[in-house]
């Protein structure tokens, strides 16, 4: 098939480049004209303008977009006008599913046909796959499907243990079951109408900041583990323990988490990368830890909250991504400020010590 493809950040060139190794062929365009010189190097044609790619490609015409959510909108203002009816526009980005289905009713009258695919994989998916989930009319995506298939990871690919045992007789053969037969196997589903693909991708990145978060606590935990207060510390602003974590404990992570990556139930494809970065640094001193959201998070604790399902563990672990990034300074100020004022606790933590008279990064007068 030949498709249009905006957008060559780290997901668009990778996923242009397992498209032509597939056999398709791709027109590219993108505001970086080195990004388009590398991979019409590859075989790709390059286009000098979005209005250029829609020209050379055939009709209906397939064009796919990867860029950043806040920027569709304006795309699809100077694109519109130059579709045709039966073209097929795809959003493979990170957009809110309700503009997919405004942007659906804009562009239905004029006979364009509007698919959103959420699509996970990463920078790793020119080799693993993408996982896509599409929202959008069922004969537009039957269309795409040879596109679909290419981009995903097929089959046979990185199946999980266990995900086919039967819970019969011993070398029995697995139920094959609904979702085994489905292209779900093979790594790509269309989930619903305009929309649902998007919304089906929001569920679960929130779901990966969970998960992420679950690691990165239980980790943290091991890297403290045995550095609690020194046995015998009475104080008002020390909790008391009996049972303190031994002090000998000195866990190298590193090998913890390589550890949990083969037989564990906790082993995942996070857990993996996880390990691969501790192994490079196990203080892991490259990172600040200044943990950025994109939106997905959000959306998915503000759907919880339209549609009154509890997500207790997905709202921390966003909430815990604006904490990392001082946005919970002030708040554990106030708390400080309190404790001083109706107990005269003063901080511990290590720093000089702050008090009314003598706030933080003012020096102590001279006595």
């Amino acid at each position: 098939m030949q498709l249009g493809m905006i957008g060559l950040g780290r997901m668009g060139s990778n996923m242009v480049r397992r498209l032509t190794r597939a056999g398709h062929h791709c027109t590219v365009f993108d505001h970086d004209a080195d990004a388009v010189g590398r991979l019409a190097a590859e075989g790709a044609t390059g286009a000098s303008s979005a209005a250029d790619l829609l020209a050379r490609l055939p009709s209906p015409r397939v064009l796919w977009i990867m860029i950043p959510a806040a920027a569709v909108d304006t795309l699809l203002q100077s694109l519109t006008p130059a579709l045709q009816p039966g073209d097929i526009l795809i959003d493979g980005g990170n957009s809110y599913y309700g503009d997919d289905r405004r942007r659906q009713q804009a562009l239905a009258p004029r006979g364009v046909r509007y698919l959103d695919v959420g699509t996970s994989g990463g920078v790793w998916g020119l080799e693993r796959g993408y996982c896509l989930m599409i929202g959008g009319d069922t004969e537009a995506v039957r269309h795409i499907e040879p596109i679909l298939a290419a981009l995903a990871p097929g089959a046979s690919a990185h199946e999980p243990e266990g995900s086919r045992e039967s819970a019969g007789s011993a070398g029995a053969a697995a139920p094959r079951t609904r979702a085994a037969a489905s292209s779900a196997a093979r790594g790509y589903l269309h989930v619903g109408p305009s929309g649902a693909g998007h919304f089906v991708k929001m569920v679960h990145n929130g779901v990966e900041y969970g998960l992420m978060a679950a690691y990165a606590e239980g980790f943290n935990l091991l890297h403290s583990a045995g550095t609690g207060p020194a046995e015998g510390v009475v104080s008002a602003e020390t909790a008391p323990s009996h049972e303190l974590v031994p002090r000998e404990y000195r866990f190298n992570l590193d090998e913890i988490a390589e550890l949990w990556r083969h037989g564990s139930v906790v082993s995942s494809w996070l857990l993996d990368l996880m390990a691969s970065a501790l192994a490079k640094a196990p203080t892991l001193e490259n990172y600040t830890g200044h943990v950025a959201d994109s939106g997905e998070g959000r959306w998915t604790v503000q759907a919880a909250i339209d549609s009154g399902v509890p997500v207790p563990v997905l709202a921390t672990a966003l909430f815990a991504r604006f904490s990392s990034r001082g946005q919970a300074d002030f708040a554990d100020r106030m708390l400080s400020a309190m404790r001083y004022g109706f107990g005269g606790h003063l901080e511990q933590s290590g720093k000089p010590v702050v008090t009314p008279d003598k706030p933080a990064g003012v020096p102590a007068k001279p006595r």
